[in-house]
């Protein structure tokens, strides 16, 4: 090089900073991808298209085999010996049932998608995920769905276009339509029980204005839940809050009752929204057993004839997908097989009744005893961990609103399942629910912050036995 000449200043490009959070979030893109696709409509009945799946569904495959990918790249034990035996529970009941069964070539389907819903989707993202950081993500993903279907269903509710109830086409069903009139539902419960466990739990290292944000997305929700007319819904929710505060301290839980009753009284007396039939359909509830309406007589009937499935076959049950073969045979004659549906932009049609609308008696029909021990050993088994975690939390200061987020969202499904199984476009949200439980009861990294330096962010881990061991 000459004498006296100058190097050319270096110019080192700074990527901007939304592409390292682009980056850092793509793990779980796919994750978010099947919560935003819950927001394509439902197919109409009758073209062809219903029961094969959703998008949503095609979502949640790819989302196994990008978590797949990922392990088999990392060479390492994806699962501890208590996961593997929680989330490998249910695949013991839904193998005898499908062997055991008439024909088990027709429980292959059904096979799947138990195998979708409570044990693949589910230890993907306990792969998955990483940190507080990534469980947010998701989570929010889920608010932000319940906002959207929550701002439909009041539109429809508005203006006339739902669901037909009570002979007007007014009930809240959002993109799900009248065949599936618990999914905007169940959506909308799930965004709520996160909001409020975030408004419960932020404390430190929480980003700044979540509580309040938090609490304003919970008040929201509160509106579509009412208009989705949905008993079930209601009392699942009700005491997954009533958990929640009651996890979160005695005052605090005195504060926000009087804070939800008020609004309540805002919402259904002040502003009359719906009152009338709002509160009929809360009356409703206290009279299933002395006047019960066609539903509810529908829906006793159908359990006492899961009941008389599982006495002809006490062990492995009368195999997956076998209710609907086996109804007629053991229904009474109150049972009108078939429900009307109607609005939300498509005509009047008989929703045939395929399920006794009860898991916890769906599962003991088709897979018997060893089924609903597996199936009910598994869920116990998260909610004892997830509670566990959530006392080890509050001791250490950090990461209490995931727990109290869990803790809810697993109250809240396990109280449903007595007035609902899985079946719809929305039951792969269920899957989602339960890898964020999943995540939060069994691995080990659940009390990370999530913060620039958190192992998994692509920093260099903290020398072991050092004080900023992760």
């Amino acid at each position: 090089m000459a004498a006296g000449a100058v190097d050319a200043p270096r110019v080192r490009f700074r990527p901007p900073a939304w592409s390292g959070a682009l980056r850092r979030a793509a793990p779980l893109l796919p994750a978010v991808a099947v919560v935003a696709l819950l927001a394509v409509p439902a197919p109409p009945a009758g073209d062809g298209s219903a029961g094969s799946g959703s998008v949503a569904d095609a979502a949640s495959a790819v989302l196994v085999l990008h978590c797949l990918v990922r392990v088999l790249r990392s060479r390492a034990r994806p699962l501890t010996r208590t996961a593997a035996l929680l989330l490998g529970l249910p695949v013991l009941g839904v193998t005898a049932a499908s062997l055991t069964a008439h024909d088990p070539a027709a429980t292959l389907p059904g096979l799947a998608r138990y195998l979708q819903i409570f044990v693949l989707v589910p230890g993907a993202l306990l792969l998955l995920i990483r940190d507080r950081r990534d469980f947010r993500l998701v989570a929010g993903s889920v608010v932000v769905l319940a906002l959207a279907q929550g701002a439909i269903g009041v539109a429809q509710f508005l203006t006339g276009t739902g669901a037909s109830y009570q002979g007007e086409d007014i009930r809240a069903v959002g993109t799900f339509g009248p065949t599936d009139v618990m999914g905007m539902a169940t959506v909308v419960a799930y965004g709520l029980i996160i909001s409020v466990g975030y408004a419960l739990g932020g404390g430190t290292g929480a980003p700044r204005g979540q509580r309040a944000l938090a609490l304003g997305c919970a008040a929201l929700l509160c509106v579509p839940l009412l208009l989705s007319f949905s008993r079930g819904a209601w009392i699942a929710t009700a005491v997954a809050l009533a958990l929640q505060l009651a996890l979160s301290g005695l005052r605090r839980a005195v504060v926000v009752t009087l804070t939800a009753a008020a609004l309540g009284v805002v919402l259904v007396g002040g502003l009359g929204i719906g009152s009338q039939m709002i509160t009929e359909r809360f009356d409703s509830i206290a009279r299933v057993a002395d006047a019960p309406d066609q539903s509810v007589t529908d829906r006793y009937t159908m359990w006492a004839a899961a009941t008389d499935m599982w006495r002809e076959r006490p062990v492995t049950g009368v195999g997956l997908k076998g209710f609907p073969a086996y109804r007629d045979h053991h229904a009474s004659l109150a049972l009108s097989a078939a429900s009307d549906t109607a609005g939300a932009g498509m005509g009047f049609q008989r929703q045939p009744l395929l399920s006794p609308h009860n898991m916890y008696l769906l599962v003991l029909s088709e897979q018997g005893l060893l089924g609903i021990v597996a199936f009910a050993g598994s869920w116990a088994g998260l909610l004892v961990c997830a509670v566990r975690g959530l006392r080890g939390s509050r001791r250490s200061g950090t990461g209490a609103e995931c727990g109290l987020v869990v803790t809810g969202l697993l109250a809240w499904q396990l109280v449903d399942f007595g007035y609902a199984d899985i079946g719809g476009p929305s039951t792969v949200l269920t899957a989602v629910m339960l890898g964020l439980a999943a995540w939060w009861a069994l691995s080990r990294r659940r009390h990370r912050s999530g913060g620039p330096m958190a192992y998994g962010d692509g920093a260099a881990p903290a020398a072991r036995g050092g004080a900023g061991t992760a």
